[in-house]
Parts: structure tokens; sequence; C-alpha cells
């Protein structure tokens, strides 16, 4: 299936148009096509009649009405490259349980539109450049190492990168015939597929079985000299890791796309950061008072619990996506107080200095006074 919608506004000239680049957007979807079982791309739009300016391999977070007064936030990597920068893409795998991309899969069609936070994310070549490069993805993984190639593929083709695509079987490979196309056009991309098994239908000819270093190193046998962006589902990047360390490899050039939440501070700790000095067994640790002003509420926040869990059990809704400091979804204004913020990247500097503060990954230090 796909489905497509003819570009309505007038033809405009590029120095004519504003950058997307604000922290909340309309985008209106201008096609909807399959890609593999269970996956499928949507393309947008601006409905600003802009360009949309992000770094190859960001990711934007959309509000999706599952329901119209509960919608909810799903966040999701672009697999368009910003050199073509009138309309950006997501490839989304729909799983068993999934709610926000269920609903994508039925429901969205061009014309309609959805609001959509970001873009935000530090996994991109551009934080983490190198002189040549290895992109070793699973599955619908592969979105961030795509973004990426296409920017290569339109601004410098030249580019040395080495490409392992994994999947469980030939059909679930995504972009192979892309890539394919691409690999003429850049003299030193290298590609290498991995699948699980295969069925005859498939003439699979490639290699079987998981990914492992006898296969890193026959696809991509100066492995060891390159900088590493990998992602997957969690297994499958334990794994590369694991055999990036045993063998030896400086993990300091290996970049990983993970939605894990930021590593939260002890009660003790959070007590001794807000200046109760050394805590004793037998001490008390004075909760600190979280007061929601648009909600007209206020609650304790019991030690160690984030502004976005005291807004739950106060029932405040705070907007929420990945809950792990990443995806900027649950940034709201801090009026006052002081909290101690362990993050992902999901918030730039100058919002932190304009008073702003991600709820999911923030644990109050002191009372705290919250725009929500």
């Amino acid at each position: 299936m796909s489905q497509s919608i003819g570009i309505a506004s007038p033809f405009r000239h590029f120095d004519e148009l504003q950058p997307w680049n604000d922290r909340q957007h309309l985008l209106e979807c201008i096609a909807a096509t399959v890609e593999a079982p269970d996956v499928m791309t949507f393309v947008f739009r601006s409905d600003r009649d802009g360009w949309f300016r992000y770094l190859p391999g960001q990711f934007v977070t959309l509000e999706i009405p599952v329901t119209a007064d509960d919608p909810v936030m799903r966040t999701y990597t672009l697999s368009s490259t910003p050199s073509r920068p009138f309309s950006i893409a997501v490839t989304v795998k729909a799983q068993a349980t999934s709610v926000g991309t269920r609903w994508m899969f039925e429901n969205l069609r061009p014309g309609m539109t959805l609001k959509a936070f970001g873009p935000l994310g530090d996994f991109s070549f551009v934080r983490y450049p190198g002189e040549k490069y290895l992109f070793v993805s699973a599955g619908s993984g592969i979105t961030p190492m795509m973004s990426m190639t296409r920017w290569f593929s339109d601004c410098a083709p030249q580019t040395d990168i080495a490409f392992i695509s994994c999947a469980r079987r030939p059909d679930d490979l995504l972009f192979r015939s892309e890539l394919e196309t691409l690999s003429p056009g850049m003299p030193n991309l290298s590609l290498g597929f991995v699948v699980e098994g295969h069925e005859p239908r498939h003439g699979w000819h490639g290699l079987r079985g998981r990914i492992d270093a006898a296969k890193v190193a026959l696809l991509s046998p100066d492995f060891m000299t390159r900088t590493v962006f990998c992602c997957g589902p969690e297994p499958f990047m334990r794994g590369v890791r694991e055999m990036l360390q045993a063998s030896g490899f400086d993990m300091a050039r290996y970049h990983e796309e993970s939605f894990q939440p930021a590593a939260a501070p002890n009660v003790d700790e959070l007590a001794v950061r807000a200046g109760a000095g050394e805590v004793d067994g037998d001490q008390p640790i004075v909760a600190p008072t979280v007061t929601f002003t648009m909600a007209g509420k206020e609650a304790r926040c019991i030690p160690g619990q984030t502004v976005l869990q005291t807004a739950r059990a106060a029932g405040v809704r705070i907007g929420a996506a990945c809950e792990s400091g990443l995806c900027g979804t649950c940034r709201v204004m801090k009026i006052s107080g002081e909290v101690d913020m362990n993050h992902n990247g999901g918030i730039l500097d100058e919002e932190v200095e304009e008073g702003y503060i991600l709820a999911c990954c923030s644990r109050p230090l002191t009372d705290v006074q919250i725009e929500a």
C-alpha cells in the first residue's frame, strides 16, 4: 500500500522559507508506504511552508490521538535526510503490543496532521565524527543509519562506510534495494546483510545466524579502526558491545541509540545534594513539596521520585514519551526551587538557562513550583 497527496502550496524558493526549528510543530502527512511486514514509512511536510532543520540520525516525538482525551507520545528516529529539507519521514515497526504505532498504521493517511516535538538527539556523525564508519543495525534500528547514509550520499559520497544490516529474514531487511542502488555512487560504501533464517523462496545466499566477531571481521576487516554506530533491540546492542570489548576495541569510538533511563541517584545522595549533609539512619528525610501552578495542586514528593511521578500521583497530566530524559516531551518550566536533573540529552543548554526542566528525570531537592 502506498498513499500520497499532492503538494497544494505554491512553489517557493528555498530562501523564501523559514526553518522548522520551534519546539512544537504541526505536521501534515503526505505519504504512507509499506516497507515490510508491520513496517511503514510516513512522510510529512510542515504546516508552515517551511523547511526542516535537523541532524542526520535525530528523532522526533509525535503526539498520537489514540483517544481524543488522552493522546499518547511516541518517539521515532527520522529516516529522512536534512539534505532534502522539504519533508521528513519516520519508518516505524508495529509490535504486537503497540498502541500508538498501530493507530498510525490503521488511521494515519495523507492530509491528516499530528503534533510533533523536536528534533533532538546526539546519535549522529555530526556529534561524533570519524575518519571512517561502521554502521551496525538490526530491524528498524536501521533508520538513523539510513538518515546518515542518505546525507553522505547527497553531500559526501566519498565517505568510507561499512554498513551491516541484520534481520530475522530476508523480507525484513529494510531499505536493502535502496542501499544497493546508492552503492555505485558511493565507492567507499560496503554493504553486508545478515539474516537469522530464510526459506527456499527467498533464494538467500548471504550470511546467516546472529552477528558475531567473525561476521563483523568478514564484512569489515578493519572494524577496529572505525567509528561505530549501533542501533537495534537492547539484546542486539549488548551483543555488539560485548563483542567489541572482547576484541579490545576503543569503546570511546562506539555510539549507540539507546532509550534506557538515566541512572537515578539514591535517596541519601539526593539529601546530601539538597544540603542536608551526611544522612543519619535515624534522621528523617524531608519530602519536598511540588506545586503545579496551572493545575492548582501541590503534592509531597516521595524521596527519590521525579517531578513526573509526583505529577501523576497528584492527578496532573504532563506529556511524556521515552521517560528516559531523551525525547524532551516532558519539558516544563520550573518557576522556583532546585532539582537534580540527570538527563540523556533531551533538553538544550539554553532551555535549562531559561528555567526549563525535564519532568521525567528531575528530582526535587527543595520545594519547587512547576508551570503545569
